[in-house]
Parts: structure tokens; sequence; C-alpha cells
């Protein structure tokens, strides 16, 4: 299989590792499409070797094109990619809000795999949600799919929606989980704690509990009372979050992330 990314920002990047590291493809059926220069340098630091500026006939040559670029990027970008596509090509694209119908149209191709993954792809422990359009063969949902497997854990939707959904809870979620972080290294200091001893405790109770709550066959709720000792210190600070609506307002910003990929996808 022929694969073209085009844009080799932070997930162009992470999608060609994985590709690479994984033997999805060799070196030499890969390309990158980088407008920026200043990045190519990054791009050869990982073992990719043809990489170009301007959209030219190695686009006609991809059996799989994955748009890496932001949204607001893909107005311009499409008249330059549109005479270089067939609708032999599967396009997978990666841009928040963009949809599978505005892709189709502005290319003038059908089969379009539209995912959303994370910045946990990086280092393949990424978490992907995904669906496609119709035209899509069952053989090449499934060869994008094992692709995408190969930065980690993926979810494929029937409704198209639920991308928007999923960018908002799995696709922006590492910053929620890192605010949160942040929240607690800084408390952990302001107690009398150094900087490093902070992160240690704050990373190792991340990592722990997620992998505890992998093995437990409570829900988070019950998780949560059996930590919570009656009159307790977890108590304490589980009725103060409850007291300010800590959840509710969490829920909300997830919502406000939903929205702004839905605005995305107009502006394109």
């Amino acid at each position: 299989m022929k694969i073209l990314i085009i844009g080799g920002g932070n997930m162009g990047q992470s999608f060609a590792k994985s590709f690479l590291n994984n033997y999805i493809t060799d070196i030499s059926n890969f390309a990158v499409l980088e407008k920026d220069i200043t990045k190519h340098a990054a791009l050869k630091a990982i073992g990719i070797k043809n990489i170009f500026d301007k959209p030219d006939r190695r686009i006609a040559e991809a059996d799989l094109i994955v748009l890496a670029v932001k949204p607001q990027a893909f107005p311009a970008l499409k008249d330059e990619l549109k005479a270089f596509l067939s609708d032999e090509q599967v396009i997978l694209s990666i841009m928040a809000g963009v949809s599978i119908k505005t892709i189709q149209e502005a290319l003038d191709i059908n089969k379009v795999i539209r995912a959303m993954p994370n910045i946990a792809a990086q280092i393949g422990e990424g978490m992907s949600v995904f669906t496609s359009s119709e035209a899509v063969t069952r053989i090449e949902l499934v060869t994008v799919q094992n692709l995408l497997e190969s930065t980690g854990k993926n979810l494929y939707v029937p409704e198209e929606d639920l991308i928007d959904a999923g960018t908002a809870v799995s696709g922006s979620g590492p910053a929620y989980v890192l605010y949160f972080m942040e929240a607690m290294m800084q408390a952990a200091i302001e107690l009398g704690f150094t900087k490093p001893q902070a992160e240690m405790l704050t990373s190792q109770t991340f990592r722990g509990i997620v992998e505890y709550f992998q093995n437990a066959k409570d829900d988070y709720r019950q998780l949560i009372d059996k930590i919570s000792s009656k009159g307790g210190t977890t108590e304490a600070a589980i009725r103060y979050l409850d007291q300010y609506k800590t959840n509710e307002i969490i829920r909300q910003a997830i919502t406000k992330a939903y929205q702004r990929a839905r605005e995305l996808g107009k502006i394109s």
C-alpha cells in the first residue's frame, strides 16, 4: 500500500512513526506533503525520505491519503489536491469537525474515512473514534482500522455525529486530565513537596488508578465510595467538589468542546 500523509505536524508525525515502526508500509511506499519546510527536518529525523512541499503527481500515486492538517487549512488546500485525486483512492481524515460530506464535495471523491485520534497516538497509546462513507469497502475499512491500531485503541461508530462527540471526549480529553493533574501538582507543592516529588505523586496516582480500574469489577462511583471512608479525608474533598458542582462543570466543558467541533465543520 502506498500511503501519503498531508500535514507533517504533531499528528502527522505520530501517524508516520506508527506506520513505519509497525511495518504498515515500507519507506519507499511512504510520503509526506508538508508545505512548511521548517518541519521537514523533524520528518527526516523519524526516517521519512520522500517529503515534498507542493502538491504534485505523487498524490495520484497514493492508495491511502491521510489528511492531517488543521481544519482551518482545508479550504485553501482542497483545490490544490482535487486535480490529483481519483475515486479509487481512500481518504482518511483526522481533521476535527470537517464532515465526510464536506470532504467528498470539496475533493470530488467518495471513499472517505473520518477519524479522531488523540495525542497519545505519538506513543502508541492513543484512542481513535472512526467512521466511513458508504463507498468504502469492508476490506478498505478493515485495512484502515489496522492502521489506526498501530497508534493505540480504536472504536468504530456508525453515526458520524459521534466523531464530533469523540473529539470532545477522547480527542481533547488528554488536556482535561493534564489540567486536573496540574492542579494536583500545584496543591502538592503548596503543601510542602518539591516539584519533582509533586509530579511523581500525581503521575503515579493517575497511572495506578487507571490500571486498578481496568482490572476492577466496580464502576467509578463504587470505587469512589470504596476509597472515601466515612468522615475521612477523601470524603471531605469529594464533598467540596460536589458543593461546587465540579462534575457538572466538567460535563459542560466537554459539551463546549463538542459545539466547537461542530462549528469547525461549518468553517470548512
